[in-house]
């Protein structure tokens, strides 16, 4: 895979499944997270999940975007808990679903979790090992 496929697959899944890790134990969840201009992804939360303490004890997180044709892109990256408004702002755009949860991007219980990536890994079934792509 290349850098546009890549983009093109976490953009089209629309969904990923995120990890956090709580003591020694790994926590996976599904998530829509917003793939910036700059390479940064961008996740709503509630600001009283546990998924923000998960995140502010071990910072290290684990997306993965998985399309109808199996193909996938595992990303790592630190992920960092903020107030944001212009990153509330891009999310408050781009998904529209938040309405139903949140009042706007002045309400408190909006959070926004800032992921730096570290890493991307990508394959196609064709493949027969996984390659390190470059954001």
């Amino acid at each position: 895979m290349n850098k546009q496929e890549v983009i093109d697959l976490i953009k089209d899944s629309g969904y990923c499944t995120l990890a956090t890790v709580e003591g020694t134990q790994p926590r996976v969840r599904p998530m829509s997270p917003l793939l910036t201009e700059d390479g940064q992804l961008l996740v709503a939360l509630f600001a009283h999940l546990r998924t923000v303490r998960q995140v502010q004890a071990n910072p290290m997180v684990e997306l993965c975007f998985v399309d109808r044709k199996m193909c996938y892109c595992r990303i790592s990256g630190k992920a960092k808990i903020s107030q944001d408004k212009t990153k509330k702002g891009l999310l408050w755009e781009a998904v529209p679903m938040l309405r139903q949860y949140f009042g706007g991007i002045d309400d408190a219980n909006f959070c926004v979790m800032e992921i730096a990536i570290n890493e991307v890994e990508a394959m196609t079934p064709q493949q027969m090992q996984p390659e390190k792509i470059k954001l």
